[in-house]
This record gives C-alpha cells, structure tokens and sequence, in this order.
C-alpha cells in the first residue's frame, strides 16, 4: 500500500515495536474522529481502531510538510471516545 504520509524513523520504529498497521495511520489521519491542533507545524490525529478493541489510535504528524511528516504513533489509553 502506496501512503500518502512520510514516516521518520522513530514513527517507523515505533510502529513497528507496537504493532500498528500502516494502513490504521493512514486511516486515522485521512478520516480520523478527533483532530487537535497543538501548534502550527503538530496536529494530532485520533481514531477507534477496531481490530485493536476500539482503542485509541494517536498519529502525531506535522502538517507543513509535503507530504505531511507521521512524528510519532500510539494507541492512548487517556483518550475514550
């Protein structure tokens, strides 16, 4: 699956070490439930991922990028939707 995000290396890693699917990312960012602007180069993307028993997945990324930068991702267990 071709993405339409750029990943740095802690994403990729941290992805990889918690077992998050590309394509929940993907998902997350392009249709997430919850969209929080921190600042103007961080949004925080928030969406139920139901293969991981409707938890919270949090896709930080830095929209003034092209293609927007995936920072970090984790499934947040503070956030209940």
């Amino acid at each position: 699956m071709h993405s339409p995000l750029e990943f740095t290396t802690h994403a990729k890693t941290m992805m990889h070490e918690r077992m998050i699917q590309v394509d929940w990312v993907v998902n997350t960012v392009g249709s997430p439930d919850i969209v929080e602007e921190k600042h103007q180069d961080e949004s925080h993307y928030m969406k139920q991922i139901p293969e991981k028993d409707m938890s919270v997945l949090r896709v930080i990324v830095n929209p003034t990028t092209t293609p927007p930068k995936v920072i970090t991702v984790f499934f947040d267990r503070r956030v209940k939707l």
